[in-house]
C-alpha cells in the first residue's frame, strides 16, 4: 500500500508513526497560550499540530432551548449550550497564521480541521499541507466534496460511521479528486475507554478501503495508541494540553508534554518491534547461541570407557553437540582420555 507525504514526511509502514498534537481549545482563549502548546508540542517530538477552524456561528444556533444544551452528567460540558462550547474553544481566525508560521519554524506541520465550506476556503488562503475531517462532519458530503477539490491528502476520523458511511466518504473524496485519503478509528466519547476502542477494525478498515490507516485517541494513557500501532496505524492524533490542572474544554483527556513525549517514544519502539516474519537467530542474537545448553564430559574419563549419566551432561554453553543426541551417545566408548569440562563432539567416539 502506497505510502501519503504530509509536507515532506511520508507516512506509511516503513516509516515510525505520525503524531499530531491535537490543540482543539486547550488554548483558553489566549494566543499567548496556543503559541506555548505549539512550542512544548515540538518539544516532544511530534511531527503535526493541529487546529480546528470554525466560529460558533457556523456551528450552531445561539439558542438555550432543550437540544442545544448538553445533558451529560459524565461530561465536562454538561449543561452548556452548544453555542457557549463553541465559543469557548473555536480558534480565532487571525490566530491561524502565526501558529502556522511558528510551526514551520519549530520544524513541524501546522494545519486544522474545518468545519464548513468557509473554513477550507480560509484555510486555502493560508496554504494548509492536508486537512483533517472531524468524525462529527465525516458525513457531510458537501464539506467531503469540498476538501477533496483541493486535491490534498484528508485524514477522516470515522468514529460512530457504519461502513457503509465510510465508503460513501471515502468514493465522494475519491471521486472529486483526492487520491490520498487516511482513515482513522475513533471513539466519539471523550475520554474514551479501552473497553469501548475496538482497534481490531484498524487492519480490517485498511484492507476494506485500501489506505492508510491510524487512530484518533481519546483515551487516558499510551496503551491503546500503542497496540494501534502493532495492528497497523501509521499515524496518531492526541489531543494535548500544558496541564490538565489549568482546564480547558479538552483538558481532561488530553495529554501534557512529558506524556506526548512517552507517547511519541513508546509508538516509535512498538514500530521499530514489528520487523519482519523471522525465525531463528538474529544477527544480534549471534553471540548469544554460545550460552545455550550442549553436551559435556562432566567427570574425567579414559579411552575405552562408556559414556553413562555420570560422565555425560547437558549443560551451559554452548559449544558441543545439540543435547538432542544425548540418547545416541550414552552406552559409547570414548576413544581417548577426556577431562571434565571437554565439550563432547562427533570425533571421540
Amino acid at each position: 500500500m502506497e505510502g501519503i507525504k504530509l509536507g515532506e514526511i511520508k507516512v506509511d509502514r516503513n516509516n515510525q508513526p505520525f503524531i499530531i498534537a491535537e490543540m482543539s481549545g486547550n488554548h483558553n482563549q489566549s494566543l499567548e497560550q496556543a503559541l506555548k502548546i505549539v512550542e512544548k508540542a515540538a518539544e516532544t517530538g511530534v511531527h503535526a499540530l493541529k487546529l480546528q477552524t470554525y466560529t460558533p456561528d457556523t456551528m450552531t444556533l445561539n439558542l438555550n432551548t432543550d437540544e442545544f444544551i448538553i445533558r451529560d452528567l459524565k461530561s465536562d460540558w454538561h449543561n452548556q449550550s452548544l453555542f457557549e462550547l463553541y465559543q469557548e474553544a473555536y480558534t480565532p481566525w487571525e490566530w491561524h497564521q502565526p501558529i502556522f508560521e511558528y510551526c514551520k519554524k519549530l520544524g513541524i506541520i501546522g494545519f486544522s480541521t474545518p468545519f464548513d465550506e468557509t473554513a477550507v476556503d480560509f484555510l486555502e488562503s493560508l496554504n494548509v499541507p492536508c486537512y483533517k475531517i472531524a468524525s462529527f462532519e465525516s458525513t457531510d458530503l458537501s464539506l467531503i466534496k469540498k476538501v477533496a477539490k483541493t486535491k490534498k491528502p484528508m485524514i477522516i476520523s470515522t468514529g460512530m460511521c457504519t461502513v457503509a458511511e465510510i465508503e460513501e466518504t471515502v468514493n465522494t473524496a475519491r471521486s472529486e479528486g483526492c487520491e490520498e485519503v487516511i482513515l482513522l478509528k475513533c471513539t466519539s466519547s471523550y475520554p474514551s475507554s479501552p473497553e469501548n476502542t475496538n482497534i481490531v477494525t484498524i487492519p480490517h478498515m485498511r484492507d476494506l478501503f485500501q489506505c492508510q490507516v491510524g487512530l484518533s485517541d481519546h483515551t487516558i494513557g499510551h496503551g491503546v495508541a500503542v497496540a494501534s500501532v502493532a495492528l497497523g496505524a501509521t499515524i496518531i492524533e492526541k489531543h494535548f494540553t500544558l496541564s490538565r490542572a489549568e482546564g480547558g474544554v479538552d483538558a481532561s483527556f488530553s495529554a501534557e508534554p512529558e506524556e506526548l513525549k512517552n507517547l511519541v517514544m513508546e509508538t516509535k519502539r512498538a514500530w521499530q518491534s514489528l520487523g519482519n516474519i523471522h525465525y531463528g537467530s538474529t544477527k544480534a542474537e549471534e553471540k548469544s547461541k554460545q550460552y545455550r545448553r550442549s553436551l559435556y564430559i562432566i567427570q574425567d574419563i579414559k579411552a575405552g570407557d562408556i559414556l553413562t549419566e555420570e560422565n555425560l551432561g547437558a549443560i551451559r554453553p554452548g559449544y558441543g553437540l545439540p543435547p538432542k543426541y544425548y540418547d545416541i551417545l550414552i552406552g559409547k566408548k570414548v576413544n581417548s582420555d577426556l577431562n571434565k569440562g571437554t565439550p563432547v563432539t562427533w570425533d571421540i567416539i
